[in-house]
């Protein structure tokens, strides 16, 4: 189980910031949580959205171990 935070609009977007999620790699997450939501799934796969396992970013695919946390930043903006 991994726990998963969103931030921002990604947040917004589902009604939720902080969930536990059955995965087993950020693959299986990302289609779990785009079962359960579509927008959010749609979301998550959008451009710019970065995702950090365990505090550092990745891309690309990584197997969650239990009690993994895996946290979605939407695409940062700033002036």
């Amino acid at each position: 189980m991994a726990r998963v935070l969103l931030f921002g609009r990604l947040a917004d977007l589902a009604g939720w910031r902080d969930r536990i999620v059955e995965a087993g790699s950020l693959q299986g997450l990302r289609a779990a949580l785009a079962e359960t939501d579509p927008t959010l799934g749609e979301a998550l796969a959008g451009p710019g959205v970065q995702v950090a396992v365990d505090k550092a970013i990745v891309r690309g695919e990584a197997v969650l171990a239990a009690g993994t946390e895996v946290a979605f930043l939407p695409p940062m903006s700033g002036g």
